[in-house]
């Protein structure tokens, strides 16, 4: 279910937006509707859709929009035209009393400076929104508490946020905003402030919490790194415009225009791409246990492969019997390949990222079983399809 949803949004600066607009739609550029009417286009036909539980992350340079994008979401600036939904109603028709309820209850939001209040304790300071609230004092305190022990400052209640490092100040702006129990988090370069070993510990930090709450996220970065590790879909902004959206895969795998190529040129692909990019379906190198070995030999032959796995009927791995094996098998004039399962074998699933895969297959000879979390088998994976990949990212 769609928890926002934006629908041709476009925001101008000046006195005269419908002049503007009707430029645009002529097709002339920002510069030149800038020379002409003094109007600065900043936004142009945005639309998309983000639904509950997800991670949304917007990127792209300084001046393409991101910020100005999630500041009319939260209606700080009022778009010029089009529509923003949020659970199915057009906030941009809300009076000043509606808006700031919305905010209040709805929206947690998370900025790249701290803005915490440097006259109040972490307690009192991650109390705040419910204090706006008008939340019971004890009720808040408690819930603040709680709060605070979920981002890792248990313990800090009573520090002042000079006291804090720039890493532990951003836990506490992440903790107000939380503490509201807000139904979407913005987040606008919430963490382009720390220092890189902090930013990547507080970016594990908001995935570990995300696992928890399920929370509908805006998050701004001009980072791609940051943007691909975090969202489950990105959606990529130049001039006020969107040029691609799509998952950290599908960005990798298939950009769209020059300008997105150039931005995932310098890309780790091997962090960013998972087992789901190459799994392949090979139902020929199943076995079942009752199967017969001279049966099994056969399917070696047609696959030449050194083992092949085997299943239960419902798909579920139990392990793989060794081509040697069976072959041994067949001259004892065994019955079924059932004793000759070897259960203690590497896994891995749709979401392992490339660069674990590889040190697996690093250590293991052959394809790996792809297995969901009820170990059913989903396909397989091979070096070969790993070195296909990343040389097909590589091509221009």
């Amino acid at each position: 279910m769609e928890k926002i949803k934006i629908v041709k949004l476009t925001k101008i600066f000046g006195p005269h937006p419908e002049k503007a607009l009707q430029l645009l739609t002529e097709g002339k550029s920002k510069d030149d509707i800038f020379n002409k009417t003094g109007q600065v286009i900043a936004l142009t036909d945005i639309s998309f859709e983000i639904p509950e539980g997800e991670i949304l992350v917007v990127m792209g340079l300084s001046g393409s929009g991101k910020s100005t994008l999630i500041r009319c979401i939260n209606r700080l600036i009022d778009p010029s035209f089009g529509q923003i939904f949020i659970d199915g109603i057009d906030i941009t028709t809300l009076d000043h009393h509606a808006l700031l309820e919305l905010r209040r209850h709805k929206f947690g939001m998370v900025f790249q400076n701290f803005a915490l209040f440097p006259h109040r304790c972490i307690l009192n300071n991650v109390e705040y929104g419910l204090e706006i609230q008008q939340i019971d004092k004890a009720l808040r305190q408690e819930k603040a508490k709680e709060t605070i022990k979920l981002v890792g400052l248990e313990g800090w209640e009573e520090a002042m946020p000079s006291q804090l490092s720039g890493g532990m100040q951003q836990r506490v702006g992440l903790a107000r905003a939380l503490a509201i129990d807000p139904d979407i988090l913005l987040m606008d370069e919430a963490f382009s402030a720390l220092d890189p070993l902090i930013r990547n510990d507080m970016q594990n930090e908001l995935m570990s919490l995300q696992a928890r709450m399920k929370k509908t996220i805006l998050f701004i970065t001009h980072d791609l790194d940051e943007a691909l590790k975090l969202g489950d879909r990105v959606v990529m902004m130049k001039d006020g415009q969107v040029v691609q959206i799509g998952t950290p895969e599908e960005i990798i795998l298939a950009p769209t225009n020059h300008y997105v190529k150039q931005f995932i040129e310098n890309v780790d692909k091997s962090k960013v791409l998972t087992v789901n990019a190459i799994l392949t379906q090979n139902h020929h190198i199943i076995a079942y246990p009752d199967n017969k070995p001279d049966t099994v030999l056969l399917q070696f032959r047609k696959e030449n492969l050194p083992y092949l796995f085997v299943v239960q009927r419902d798909n579920t791995l139990i392990g793989i019997v060794q081509r040697e094996a069976v072959r041994n098998a067949v001259e004892r004039g065994d019955k079924s390949i059932a004793n000759l399962i070897q259960e203690n074998i590497p896994t891995v699933t749709g979401t392992t990222p490339l660069k674990t895969l590889i040190a697996l297959l690093a250590k293991w000879s052959g394809p790996l079983p792809v297995v969901d979390n009820s170990r059913k088998v989903q396909g397989m994976v091979d070096s070969h399809s790993v070195l296909v990949v990343l040389a097909e990212t590589e091509k221009d």
